[in-house]
């Protein structure tokens, strides 16, 4: 009985000791609590990854890049930053072609990593079907530069409405490399008299939605594979199955570009093999391709000798 107290004791020591592991990055060393709080949204998430890997696998049936926005930064306090980078969440969210995970409040990420250092967290399977975010691959940063906010009065002094406008940079951070994207200045236009100051920043940001739309679509191109050749005629391929569909934001006349890909000293060589055009959705995650007769072959023969093909969806200017 001695013996088995002292195993029980040891066992449980060793996972208090595993669920208190000091936060360690490697090359910044975020030992404590402050420090990660501290540390840049990119170091942040560098530590997420750590303790989540585990749930990149989980993540194969959704193959979307997972993009983290962080809080953007201003040279003073205001309430209505957050009202900038919710919007940021939003239109990224509502092009259906990532998944997001919000890293806006610090204290919530760390949470977050303290949870998922814990034992039980860590063996359930399901965790990622339960809603837990992984760490993201790329993250939106910004630094706001005006957020002036106007209040107009009535002849007697009282606060009749508001107006707004926003100026911000914006750049995205590849976490695993740290390379950084060129950085885009955005400007909006003033807002229309509002009710409040909160309504008249969302008029603000909202005059600016296609601009960051077209951001973040010509930053992320969007890549996918064909899942299936669906229609052969004597070895040539007349239709296939892109595995990206209406939950990417794919519509019916978008085109792919498809590419062969070789790999040279570990870097991508693509041959460009065919521009096919979707001419139907299937399901939520697939879209039905025409292949031209001139390129059906070599995609046809390409795709069943395993090669690595890459489709890129065509960006219209």
């Amino acid at each position: 009985m001695r013996i088995i107290a002292v195993c029980i004791i040891m066992s449980a020591c060793a996972l208090c000791g595993y669920a208190q592991t000091d936060y360690q990055s490697g090359e910044k060393g975020l030992r404590s609590r402050e420090g990660f709080a501290n540390a840049s949204a990119v170091e942040q998430e560098r530590e997420l990854a750590k303790t989540n890997e585990f749930l990149y696998d989980r993540q194969l049936k959704d193959d979307r890049p997972v993009v983290g926005v962080a809080a953007f930064k201003f040279d003073r306090e205001s309430p209505y930053v957050s009202l900038v980078t919710e919007k940021i969440v939003e239109i990224l969210k509502s092009s259906g072609r990532f998944n997001v995970v919000d890293r806006t409040n610090r204290d919530k990420t760390l949470e977050e990593l303290e949870l998922q250092k814990r034992e039980e967290f860590i063996t359930n399977k399901d965790v990622a079907q339960q809603g837990q975010s992984v760490a993201a691959q790329k993250m939106v940063q910004g630094t706001i530069t005006k957020l002036p906010i106007y209040r107009i009065k009535n002849m007697d002094g009282t606060i009749r409405a508001f107006k707004a406008s926003v100026a911000f940079q914006m750049k995205v951070d590849d976490v695993a490399t740290g390379e950084t994207t060129e950085t885009t200045s955005l400007e909006s236009k003033g807002s229309k008299e509002c009710l409040s100051p909160e309504a008249a920043v969302q008029m603000a940001m909202n005059s600016l939605e296609d601009e960051i739309a077209e951001y973040f679509r010509t930053t992320f191109p969007l890549t996918c594979k064909i899942a299936k050749i669906e229609d052969v005629n004597n070895g040539v391929a007349g239709t296939v199955l892109l595995k990206a569909g209406k939950k990417y934001g794919i519509k019916v006349g978008d085109s792919f570009m498809v590419e062969s890909i070789e790999r040279i000293d570990g870097e991508a060589l693509p041959t460009p093999l065919d521009e096919i055009k979707v001419t139907s959705l299937v399901g939520e995650a697939f879209s039905r391709c025409k292949v031209n007769k001139k390129a059906g072959q070599t995609i046809h023969d390409a795709f069943n000798a395993g090669q690595e093909i890459r489709c890129t969806l065509v960006v219209k200017k």
